[in-house]
């Protein structure tokens, strides 16, 4: 890197980033084992794809932590962006996005594709995040949920058998290379067009619907996705056209069979690992809470229109 040049300091929910004329650096808490390994990684498998990203330049381990090195991108977040633009803009901006989703999904993953601190999640270490879904896991979480004290056993029992009925909707999914974390601070605009997808530590193969759990959570409850812990999300009242032209961009994504019921499946997923794994009681309670309401056919995804 050179010796010279101008680099604004940024925060993030895990890493502190650097932003340079020509280059972004980052340092990870290091909370997510090898997270920066895995996109390095994954930014490998998307050379020479259509994927608009940040090309990787380097990534390793230093006495103040995990780092990773890579292009600058030009623009700036959705996130920034997307107050100041106007109707057609942010329509454009979308359609964008669903060019780039439909390139990613076609990009070769190798089977099984997993981050490593997701791995060890699943091994019995503590949990880091809590999505994206992973379907061949979801009953795993029902087991442990079980074993919390003073788990609800009658929400579990009738949870395990709402799963199991549900299984057979993923049996011929084919798994493709999926983002796991797409929302407004992991898309980088400019001029009404996406210029890249970041932060790819999330990134797994699943089924392509999958990537829609985080977007549809982000377009109805914008305020839990701002850029750093102590900001502020979108206005979500800004976002209620986003799932309508994601579809006109991108409507192989939404035209799976049972897609609101798989879409109910990945939401049972993510609050099941939150009432099994979250340290603090008051997020588990309220896990508890959703998924009662998704037992009966309610959730977030009520108002959305695609």
């Amino acid at each position: 890197m050179p010796a010279t040049g101008r680099f604004v300091p940024k925060a993030g929910w895990v890493s502190r980033v650097w932003v340079g004329d020509e280059y972004v650096v980052r340092l990870s808490s290091g909370k997510y084992r090898d997270a920066y390994r895995h996109e390095a990684l994954v930014v490998e498998l998307l050379a020479g794809s259509e994927v608009p990203h940040a090309r990787h330049l380097a990534h390793g381990d230093g006495p103040d932590g995990p780092w990773y090195i890579s292009e600058r991108l030009p623009g700036r977040s959705l996130h920034e962006a997307w107050p100041a633009a106007d109707s057609d803009t942010r329509q454009a901006i979308i359609e964008s996005l669903g060019a780039a989703l439909r390139a990613l999904h076609r990009v070769p993953v190798p089977a099984g594709l997993l981050p490593p601190w997701l791995a060890d999640a699943f091994a019995g270490e503590p949990w880091p995040a809590f999505h994206p879904p992973v379907v061949s896991e979801t009953l795993q979480q029902v087991e442990a949920a079980r074993r919390l004290p003073g788990h609800d056993t009658r929400l579990l029992t009738d949870v395990a058998d709402w799963v199991q009925e549900r299984l057979a909707l993923f049996a011929s999914d084919e798994p493709v290379l999926v983002h796991g974390d797409l929302h407004g601070s992991n898309v980088i605009v400019d001029e009404g067009r996406v210029t890249g997808l970041v932060d790819f530590a999330e990134a797994l193969a699943q089924p392509a619907d999958v990537e829609l759990d985080t977007i549809l959570r982000w377009c109805a409850k914008a305020g839990e996705f701002p850029p750093t812990p102590d900001g502020r999300g979108l206005d979500e009242s800004t976002l209620r056209q986003v799932p309508g032209w994601l579809h006109g961009a991108y409507p192989e994504l939404f035209e799976r069979e049972n897609l609101r019921e798989r879409l109910n499946f990945y939401d049972m997923y993510v609050e099941l690992a939150l009432y099994a794994h979250h340290p603090e009681p008051d997020i588990r309670e309220a896990a508890q809470h959703r998924i009662a309401r998704l037992l009966s056919g309610h959730n977030h995804l009520e108002g959305l229109v695609w």
